[in-house]
């Protein structure tokens, strides 16, 4: 027997009254959690006035569970429960690189059942204390490529239900409106002077996000574009640059929740005005500038987003146009400190943040985007 069995309880009768009553409770209480939950604040990122460029992170490190993911988790659960697919004792399973994962044990342990994030063994040591806080469990993977068919397997043996994000993200989110984060952005901007901005940058691991956001902004017929970033070991850039659906990556991206090693399902490639492939010592150079320039720290996913958005910006200063260009805080840095803000870790990594360093000082102070 596989030590999550134990967890699982014999299917239920979906139209027996003692479930129903506990799936209107179950949704009840995941409807709740939205109601108490306030916005997420929009930040200004500083840059030379005379530019006539405002630069915004929506920073989504403020929600109960520190990150992004919590309104997938939420959504991914609402569309699970009224489904018919998570059920009373039975547990919830997610392939996960951590951020999703702690925000599904949270909504887990809200409405009772089990629940397993099967990651990468690479994944941030706080990231998994924190699924763990939460009550989830954490299974791990040597090869990345696996957790889909881990995660499957290990539903298949509790007879529980795999939540699938990287299949189900772009279509369980209500991309209309109804509070998502493109309403979201567009409300905090109403009283800006650049009400609708110009681009806004989304980095993608499910692609939900960006999906959510693009669409809304053709379905409000906005001029905004999407540009999306990828990180190194990852398919995406390729992918959608080739129009290959089947493209791979050899191994997992360095830079956690975001970059996948296939085309996944919820990224939608259509939606998107343009990609940057952006090296991970970029990154990590951008994340740390964003410390020094607002005094946050953030996850690596934020400072690939940051540095697209930066040089999204050097060429608006170089073509004289101006306007605003919106990007996110995807989770805080404090996930991440053995990681991105480990010159020991870098070193092993083999990651050189110097001249990337140099070319946002360097741009920043003048205007000027070094070749």
């Amino acid at each position: 027997m596989s030590t999550y069995e134990a967890t699982a309880t014999t299917d239920v009768d979906r139209s027996d009254p003692e479930y129903r009553a506990w799936l209107k409770e179950a949704v009840r209480k995941v409807q709740a959690d939205a109601n108490r939950s306030a916005d997420t604040h929009l930040l200004r990122f500083p840059l030379p006035e005379q530019w006539g460029i405002d630069l915004y992170l929506k920073d989504e490190s403020t929600h109960p569970t520190g990150s992004l993911k919590h309104r997938l988790a939420r959504s991914l659960f609402l569309y699970g429960l009224c489904n018919g697919w998570i059920r009373p004792g039975k547990p919830v399973i997610e392939a996960s690189s951590g951020s999703t994962a702690v925000s599904e044990a949270y909504f887990a342990k809200l409405i009772g059942v089990p629940f397993i994030a099967v990651m990468p063994r690479t994944t941030s040591a706080e990231k998994c204390r924190l699924i763990e806080f939460h009550g989830g469990q954490c299974h791990f993977v040597d090869d990345p490529r696996k957790v889909y068919d881990e995660s499957a397997e290990l539903a298949a043996e509790t007879g529980g239900h795999y939540m699938d994000q990287f299949t189900y993200a772009e279509r369980a989110t209500d991309w209309r409106g109804n509070n998502n984060i493109a309403e979201s952005i567009y409300q905090q901007l109403k009283l800006e002077r650049y009400p609708e901005p110009a681009w806004i940058v989304a980095t993608a691991g499910t692609g939900g996000t960006s999906a959510t956001i693009a669409r809304y902004v053709r379905y409000m017929q906005y001029d905004t574009r999407i540009c999306v970033p990828d990180p190194e070991n990852s398919c995406f850039f390729e992918g959608w640059t080739r129009h290959d659906p089947l493209a791979t990556a050899d191994c997992g991206s360095r830079i956690e929740g975001i970059g996948r090693p296939r085309m996944e399902p919820s990224f939608v490639p259509g939606a998107i005005d343009r990609m940057m492939k952006v090296p991970d010592a970029a990154t990590v150079a951008a994340v740390r500038a964003l410390e020094q320039a607002i005094g946050r720290k953030a996850g690596g996913s934020t400072g690939t987003g940051l540095w697209s958005a930066l040089k999204i910006v050097a060429e608006m200063v170089a073509e004289g146009t101006t306007g605003s260009v919106v990007t996110l805080i995807c989770d805080p840095g404090d996930r991440y400190l053995d990681k991105y803000y480990s010159d020991d870790w870098l070193a092993g990594q083999g990651l050189d943040v110097a001249p990337y360093t140099a070319a946002i000082h360097q741009f920043l102070a003048g205007g000027v985007w070094p070749d």
